[in-house]
């Protein structure tokens, strides 16, 4: 394709994509709905259309691919994490094709991470650039071109002009046109889409990114063998004493010694102990790189595996720490995310350890750690934490004939829809009528927000239709009261009394 059609294409591509952007966003009130994996979705099928190397590159393809997957799941529902990965597969689609086979994610973090920042100055580059190139044309093009649509254009507006003045339908039509003043709104909204759009249709490329260093082999300075020999002798024995006590009170269910509750031993040691996993693995990449005189040696080696192997059962500890914590009270989404944190540290350490047996060097190791976090974020991305947490504590709360905490009517709201289908549930299981009442309140609310919110196209969203769908047809099936009348909490549905007021003086 010549450079100036291939251009030009990209500037009808980048308006086409701005102008969707600007009928599916622009002035749109409340959440971002279905629109926004419509808009992903378009995008991709620019960037296929403006790279043609992009559809021979074997590697671009799978990116594109996980884009469009990304952009399916926006169509779904709106999360930032689906959002943010979208991007990424989106920009490691444009970049493959002229980037190395082999290359590993540290150098494809700094590709990104210079595209994104010389997306900001790329259009005025562009311009600047093709100013430049006008500048050399000769200028009998500009003449031919003119020489060419005068006659059609003056002519055209001369008899248009005509034929306005004869015809009142035409006059009339004129008078009626209004042209709207310029919207300044608007003008900064295309300007903050087009510097992500043309950033994917026309990608800034760094060509020689840094490669990662390996150390030498020398030992670290003041870590010689046999002060790591030491040190791993030592650690093992602490982290033996630390997993001995989780053994005997965690797992086993042996009673604590008095003053301290298992949800005060749960949390209290949940997080720091994912700080001492992490420096744990700090430790060995630091002291024991492949190919080092004390990685070699057996005894080390032997020391490092049990070490890790501690480590993991600490993580594992921390686990069961942070799910008997949700079981003494509620589970949230930011528990969620922690357990599945504490999945990639156990698998980053596995990681390390296995570096060091087999030698592999640094890029091998980021690799491997990037693969990890990616499976997790996309399951992550899948999966509706809020849902998620809003069934477990429904099921489990004490007002419902479970074994858990009280619960936190506060919270289920703040989920909104993700809630609702447990709110309702809970509204028709066999529960106090005053608690009820206030459950009854709060899935009003709920189902009220989101049938407004499904009723706007703009936030439309494929899983919330499903929820609300469902939630519709519990309600049918087993209707239940509504709501008592009267002032109520900001969030728990607590009906509140009328302040008392003295009678007035005789």
């Amino acid at each position: 394709m010549p450079r100036r059609l291939s251009f030009h294409i990209k500037l009808i591509l980048a308006a086409a994509l701005a102008a969707l952007a600007d009928l599916l966003f622009f002035q749109a009130e409340g959440r971002l709905g279905a629109g926004l994996g419509i808009f992903a979705l378009a995008w991709v099928a620019g960037a296929v259309i403006a790279h043609p190397a992009l559809r021979r590159d074997s590697r671009a393809r799978i990116a594109a691919g996980l884009a469009l997957g990304f952009g399916l799941l926006l169509v779904e529902a709106f999360t930032l994490l689906g959002w943010l990965l979208f991007c990424a597969a989106l920009g490691v689609a444009v970049l493959s094709p002229r980037a190395g086979r082999r290359d590993d994610a540290w150098r494809w973090f700094q590709r990104l991470a210079f595209q994104g920042l010389a997306a900001i100055i790329a259009p005025v580059a562009d311009g600047l650039t093709l100013r430049k190139v006008r500048r050399r044309s000769p200028p009998r093009r500009l003449a031919a071109t003119l020489g060419l649509v005068a006659v059609p254009i003056l002519g055209g507006l001369l008899f248009f002009t005509l034929f306005a003045f004869a015809n009142p339908v035409i006059s009339q039509a004129l008078a009626r046109l209004r042209i709207p003043p310029p919207d300044f709104g608007r003008g900064v909204f295309w300007l903050v889409v087009l510097v992500p759009v043309w950033a994917v249709l026309r990608p800034r490329f760094l060509r020689r990114p840094l490669a990662l260093r390996e150390r030498s082999r020398r030992p670290t300075p003041g870590v010689s063998t046999a002060s790591t020999i030491l040190s791993l002798a030592v650690f093992n024995a602490l982290f033996a004493g630390q997993n001995g006590l989780d053994l005997a009170f965690l797992w086993s269910g042996a009673p604590l010694p008095e003053g301290v509750t298992l949800a005060e031993y749960a949390h209290r040691g949940a997080y720091p102990l994912i700080v001492t996993a992490l420096l744990a693995g700090l430790f060995v990449l630091v002291a024991l790189r492949p190919g080092s005189e004390t990685a070699e040696r057996p005894l080390v080696r032997w020391l490092v595996i049990a070490w890790i192997a501690q480590n993991l059962f600490l993580v594992a500890s921390t686990m069961l720490r942070t799910l008997d914590y949700v079981e003494a009270y509620s589970l949230t989404r930011l528990r969620i995310a922690a357990l599945a944190w504490m999945v990639l540290v156990a698998a980053g350490l596995v990681l390390i350890c296995w570096r060091m047996l087999k030698n592999r060097d640094a890029a091998w190791l980021i690799n491997a750690n990037v693969l990890c976090a990616g499976l997790v974020l996309t399951l992550a991305s899948l999966v509706d934490e809020g849902a998620l947490a809003a069934a477990w504590n429904v099921r489990h709360a004490r007002e419902a004939g479970g074994r858990g905490a009280a619960l936190d009517l506060c919270y289920l709201d703040g989920l909104g829809g993700s809630a609702l289908v447990s709110v309702v549930e809970l509204e028709q299981a066999p529960v106090d009528p005053a608690f009820r009442d206030r459950v009854a309140h709060v899935r009003a609310q709920t189902l009220e927000q989101l049938r407004a919110d499904q009723a706007q196209w703009r936030s439309w969203t494929w899983r919330d239709q499903r929820r609300l769908d469902r939630a519709e047809r519990l309600l049918a099936a087993h209707p239940t009261p509504p709501p008592l009348p009267g002032p109520r909490g900001e969030c728990d549905g607590r009906l509140v009394a009328p302040a008392l007021t003295a009678p007035p003086a005789d």
